[in-house]
């Protein structure tokens, strides 16, 4: 029963009476479902729809807690300043210095700290915020990291880029990172469109690698063509940004490795929608 702290995780706060309504309109999902033993994931946008960074938000009291990417704190923390004009709302980082922590595989629920299931996927588990790091945290970090490569899990600027990543390129539908319901939010008009429009053409999918693993951004090729680029990986498995034509079974090289694309059961393809 594997539990991790993450200690490339930072934790936000975001006070104030207006904390929820202020942040439903920057984000990509309805930031009124966080509760108390419920998360919420969701990704932060630029107004032309392309990603910038993602977070798990936290209901706690009177405020929301953002589990965020450490070199992304200062950025969501400036950038988030910018639209709060008049609503009532104060951020910073959280004053307790929470430290993020996972478990899955049948690790207990900690109780007592803000903490709840992951909302990405069951088999992910949970994330919680402790004031310290928790002494049954003897998992490591790069136990975690292999987990969520094998489910299929993006994990931020490792595997998408700022500015240029479409949601629906790395699974944010799927995986319960999109309201297409709450209303407006900043960057939901290219979100929408590529949903209804049919206008995918790559998508961020878990690769198993045979040979050399191959550092970030080495080009994917197919029959001689570049189909894609490699993305975060470890120990023989990785994420790779594939165009959709290249998901057919054909061999794919990356540098001195073999790469063979694993489509996971949460995944959902153009090809499996028609079907």
């Amino acid at each position: 029963m594997p539990i991790a702290h993450l200690p490339e995780r930072a934790v936000l706060e975001v006070a104030g009476e207006d904390r929820v309504a202020f942040l439903q309109g920057l984000v990509s999902n309805d930031v009124a479902q966080a509760a108390p033993g419920r998360a919420v994931w969701a990704a932060f946008l630029t107004p032309q729809g392309k990603w910038l960074a993602d977070f798990f938000i936290f209901a706690e009291s009177e405020r929301l807690l953002l589990d965020c990417e450490r070199g992304h704190a200062a950025m969501l923390l400036q950038r988030l300043s910018r639209f709060r004009l008049r609503a009532r709302v104060a951020l910073r980082e959280a004053p307790e210095g929470f430290a993020v922590h996972v478990g899955w595989g049948g690790a207990p629920l900690p109780e007592g700290i803000p903490a709840a299931p992951d909302p990405r996927l069951p088999e992910a588990g949970w994330r919680a915020l402790a004031p310290a790091p928790l002494p049954e945290a003897d998992a490591g970090a790069e136990a975690w990291d292999l987990h969520r490569l094998r489910l299929g899990l993006p994990d931020g600027s490792r595997d998408l880029e700022a500015e240029q990543t479409v949601l629906l390129e790395a699974g944010f539908d799927e995986l319960q990172g999109i309201s297409w319901t709450k209303g407006c939010y900043m960057g939901q008009e290219l979100t929408a469109r590529t949903r209804y429009r049919g206008l995918l053409k790559r998508r961020l999918v878990p690769v198993a690698v045979a040979g050399p693993l191959p550092a970030r951004g080495t080009p994917v090729a197919s029959e001689g063509a570049e189909v894609g680029q490699m993305r975060s990986g470890r120990d023989g498995r990785g994420l790779a940004l594939l165009r959709l034509e290249a998901l057919d079974g054909r061999p794919l090289r990356c540098g001195d490795a073999a790469l063979t694309a694993e489509i996971p059961s949460w995944m959902v393809l153009p090809s499996r929608s028609a079907a």
